[in-house]
């Protein structure tokens, strides 16, 4: 027999879970407002443990709705996929362009800063399951999951070279520049959508795991994220960061995909019945 002498009832263990993502995403939520009121060695701890806190919201949700398997086979798809490809670019600017990481970021592996793999896997899921919000289509999905991941990166270039983490070569060196993103070459946003692509197709092969089949819901979460990490993100650009160009060049990129989405969320919100349910009389 339990012990209820306090009188309280304690949550049932599921519900507890659950929340689990949600109380992550909210975390993050808040570093993300307070990134850019930061600066220097501050900003740079919140930029990593920001990582740090997106991915484990990403995973946490992941376990829960598509279970162990299905979690541990899209991390080696994106954190060894990622790794790979950084070392890949560092060292032969193939497919980003001529570029070089400074030590700002901590820990290296192959000369790749080891949160860097992480940032990709953090934003490869809300993408994915972007994609899978707005099409049955598994092309499609593959298609517009690829453009979700590689549009944010419109946004996460110029800060992440503004805050000293990695550094382009000259422009005559690495090409034309991404235009309204002054001192990013274009090529950067072809190689991210490459590299984007190869992901989201080995992810879309993975099925949906154990997810129920009840519509957008489930996947309220990363698509939260995702859609905050737009709004957010032209914000900041936009008043924060001083950066205007980035803001509007990203609110277009981004938004071809954000703009859809938040159109489908609006037609699946959940809505009152029509109908009073039927109260017992006292």
């Amino acid at each position: 027999m339990s012990d209820n002498s306090s009188g309280t009832i304690a949550p049932p263990r599921g519900d507890a879970i659950a929340a689990i993502p949600w109380v992550l995403a909210g975390l993050l939520v808040l570093m993300q407002i307070a990134y850019p009121l930061t600066s220097n060695q501050v900003r740079t701890t919140l930029t990593i443990a920001t990582v740090v806190v997106f991915v484990a919201a990403s995973c946490s949700h992941a376990l829960i709705v598509r279970g162990a398997r299905w979690t541990a086979l899209y991390l080696v798809i994106t954190v060894v996929g990622g790794w790979l490809v950084e070392v890949l670019g560092s060292r032969t600017d193939v497919p980003f362009g001529p570029y070089d990481y400074t030590d700002s970021l901590g820990l290296k592996l192959l000369g790749v800063p080891v949160v860097i793999p992480f940032a990709w896997a953090m934003m490869a899921y809300p993408s994915l399951i972007v994609g899978r919000a707005l099409t049955r289509s598994r092309i499609a999905q593959v298609l517009i999951g690829a453009w979700a991941l590689a549009s944010w990166d419109v946004f996460l270039d110029p800060m992440m070279v503004s805050d000293g983490h990695w550094v382009w070569q000259s422009t005559a060196t690495a090409g034309v520049e991404l235009p309204g993103v002054p001192g990013i070459p274009a090529q950067n946003f072809a190689g991210w959508l490459l590299v984007a692509l190869v992901m989201m197709t080995a992810l879309t092969s993975l099925g949906d795991g154990r997810r129920p089949r009840t519509g957008l819901w489930p996947d309220a979460q990363p698509l939260t994220l995702w859609m905050w990490t737009y709004l957010s993100s032209v914000l900041a650009n936009a008043i924060f960061l001083g950066r205007p160009s980035v803001a509007i060049t990203g609110a277009i990129v981004m938004g071809a995909v954000a703009l859809p989405l938040g159109r489908r969320l609006w037609r699946a919100r959940p809505r009152p019945s029509a109908v009073e349910p039927r109260r017992d009389l006292q």
